[in-house]
C-alpha cells in the first residue's frame, strides 16, 4: 500500500520533516482581515495542518480549536503553540467522519482545505453552517479552476476547485461580506509558492 492509497499516510508523510510545510506564518488572507474577527470567543481552525492559522488566531486572543487529518502535524501545531507561548487545542479529526457540534463557534476559519472532492466538500460545508453560532464568521481561501495553469500549490483536480457561483450557492443563506476571486503571488512554506488564483470568501451566519 503507497501513501496514496492511504490519505492518512500521505499526508503524515507530507509534515514529517523537521520543517513546516506551510510555513510557520499566517496565511495572508486571514491576517490581512484580523479586524473581522471576533473580539473573543471560540473558533474553529478547519484542516489546520502544522498550525500556522490556528497559532496565529490564539496569539489574537482567541480561544482555538485546531483540527486535521494528521497526528504528525498536530504534534507540530502543538510545538509551534508552545513557542509562541500561545493555548491551542487540537483534535485529530477525519471530516468524512466527523460529527459537527451545533452553534459551537463565534467562528469558523477554512483555508486551503482542497483536499476534499465535492461529497466531502458538501458534508463539510454543511458542518460549517451547522457549527457556526448564529452571527457567526466565516473566513475561507481556495483556488479557482485556473490554478491548474499555474501549478503552484494545492490539489491538480479540477472538481476540488471553487468558483463564486459554487461557493454563492453553498451559503445562500449567509449574508455574503465578501466573494473575491484574484491572481496574487503567495508563499507559504514549500507548500503554496507562486502565483496562484484565488478565490476569497467572508460571510456571516444569519442571526
Amino acid at each position: 500500500m503507497t501513501t496514496l492509497d492511504n490519505p492518512r499516510d500521505h499526508w503524515n508523510a507530507r509534515f514529517a520533516a523537521e520543517d513546516y510545510y506551510f510555513g510557520i506564518e499566517p496565511n495572508r488572507f486571514l491576517r490581512e482581515r484580523a479586524a473581522l474577527l471576533p473580539k473573543s470567543g471560540r473558533v474553529l481552525a478547519v484542516a489546520d495542518g502544522e498550525g500556522r492559522n490556528g497559532v496565529w488566531l490564539a496569539e489574537q486572543g482567541l480561544d482555538v480549536l485546531s483540527i486535521d487529518f494528521s497526528p504528525v502535524a498536530l504534534a507540530k501545531a502543538r510545538k509551534l503553540a508552545r513557542e509562541r507561548g500561545v493555548k491551542l487545542e487540537t483534535a485529530e479529526t477525519d471530516l468524512a467522519k466527523w460529527r459537527w457540534p451545533k452553534a459551537a463557534f463565534t467562528a469558523v476559519v477554512a483555508i486551503f482545505i482542497q483536499f476534499a472532492g465535492p461529497a466531502l466538500r458538501d458534508r463539510i460545508f454543511t458542518g460549517v453552517k451547522k457549527a457556526l453560532k448564529p452571527g457567526g464568521l466565516l473566513l475561507l481561501e481556495g483556488y479557482r479552476p485556473k490554478q491548474l495553469e499555474y501549478k503552484t500549490g494545492g490539489p491538480p483536480i479540477a472538481e476540488n476547485l471553487y468558483t463564486e457561483e459554487l461557493l454563492r450557492s453553498a451559503f445562500a443563506e449567509f449574508e455574503i461580506l465578501e466573494l473575491l476571486s484574484h491572481d496574487d503571488e503567495i508563499h507559504e512554506g514549500r507548500g503554496h509558492d507562486g502565483m496562484s488564483a484565488l478565490i476569497d470568501l467572508v460571510a456571516r451566519k444569519p442571526l
